[in-house]
């Protein structure tokens, strides 16, 4: 019986029959190496997909042979690191101030905590840093409302400001221009007075009599609580004036706004949200910003 195989004259190697202009395929065998290594893998991959979690299936998964689990492993770890966090925490929110500056453990896992705490929770309006914002206290300034010692802002953190609590800290300007308190034109004699000897402004409408008759306003209506010099008073939230941070704005019509209708924000109390010696630990990297007393 005559073969049919056809083989390539060249090499001598069998066709596979198909040709394509004149080009014809060779029956050439896979390499042994490469075709034991294709069955080792898929040995493999069978015996990974029997022992390991693999294919899903409703609400559950196969889980494998051997019950193993990523999301069990991360769980065991994250519980280790909180365990040992837990620890080390302990030890903050009993020590003082004075301690845990003295012990360079300590010390480290405070400022740890402080930063992740405050990246998470007081970032998005002190700005990256205590850097603020308009309407938020640049917390690395050091233009301090109501104190910035350590004690000053924990206590600050705990309560809050304006956030309903009796021991919160709380301050009132009057809208002396929303209430009728000041007339329009006074007002802006107020802001020729502020601008000029606190703000550093210079505005070429604010003549010498305005600026006077803004300075006997000022004297009547905000001394008591912004100081005769503008120095501010913590003891009832008054910010400081005279300096080159403030904040509900640096400019003229940031004076008229706030003296028309105060700004009057709030903080929350974190008392309720994270525990004492965490609340210790940002009161320590905000103080570290640059801006602590």
């Amino acid at each position: 019986m005559a073969s049919n195989i056809e083989r390539d004259h060249v090499t001598g190697t069998e066709t596979t029959g198909h040709e394509w202009d004149g080009l014809k395929e060779l029956n050439t065998p896979l390499p042994k190496w490469w075709l034991y290594t294709w069955i080792a893998c898929t040995i493999w991959a069978l015996v990974m997909f029997v022992l390991y979690p693999a294919i899903p299936y409703g609400k559950s998964y196969f889980h494998g042979l051997i019950g193993f689990s990523t999301r069990d492993e991360v769980a065991a770890d994250v519980k280790a690191v909180q365990a040992q966090r837990n620890v080390m925490m302990s030890k903050v929110g009993s020590a003082s101030f004075d301690d845990i500056r003295k012990n360079p453990e300590l010390l480290a896992a405070a400022q740890t905590a402080g930063r992740l705490t405050f990246a998470n929770n007081c970032q998005p309006c002190h700005g990256a840093g205590g850097s603020g914002q308009v309407g938020y206290p640049a917390l690395a300034a050091g233009a301090w409302i109501w104190g910035g010692k350590l004690e000053d802002i924990q206590q600050t953190l705990t309560y809050g400001i304006r956030s309903g609590l009796d021991q919160a800290r709380d301050s009132q300007m009057p809208k002396f221009g929303a209430d009728g308190l000041l007339k329009p034109a006074e007002i802006q004699q107020v802001a020729d007075y502020v601008e000029t000897a606190y703000f550093g402004l210079k505005d070429k409408d604010a003549t010498p009599a305005s600026i006077k008759a803004g300075e006997a306003l000022y004297a009547t209506n905000c001394a008591a609580c912004h100081g005769d010099k503008g120095e501010g008073n913590r003891e009832v939230g008054a910010p400081r004036l005279a300096s080159k941070v403030h904040l509900n704005g640096g400019t003229r019509e940031s004076i008229v706004k706030q003296v028309i209708t105060p700004h009057l924000g709030v903080m929350p109390n974190w008392n309720t949200r994270l525990d004492a010696a965490t609340i210790k630990s940002v009161a320590i990297y905000v103080h570290d910003l640059g801006g602590g007393e």
